[in-house]
């Protein structure tokens, strides 16, 4: 939960203990697919905001045709896309 938004969306992880999930999560991540995609309003100004807080990109914002993706590493063992349909 943000500090900044008290009543905002929680995002809760499950635990990674089963072999199976642990195997899925390594595979999906050596082959550079993110395990999950958040929409934004401005990818250029969010991207801009994760990197001032540390934040670690695969890939900066790019157009895919009619949106524009970005990717991160959210240092768990886990890639995230964040996109703004343009």
């Amino acid at each position: 939960m943000s500090p900044d938004e008290q009543d905002g969306t929680e995002l809760l992880l499950e635990p990674n203990a089963h072999p199976a999930a642990k195997e899925y999560q390594k595979k999906i991540f050596a082959e550079g697919i993110p395990a999950t995609m958040f929409g934004v309003a401005d990818i250029r100004k969010e991207y801009k905001r994760l990197m001032e807080k540390g934040v670690k990109f695969n890939m900066e914002p790019t157009e895919m045709g009619e949106v524009t993706i970005a990717v991160f590493n959210d240092t768990c063992g886990n890639l995230i896309q964040i996109m703004q349909n343009d």
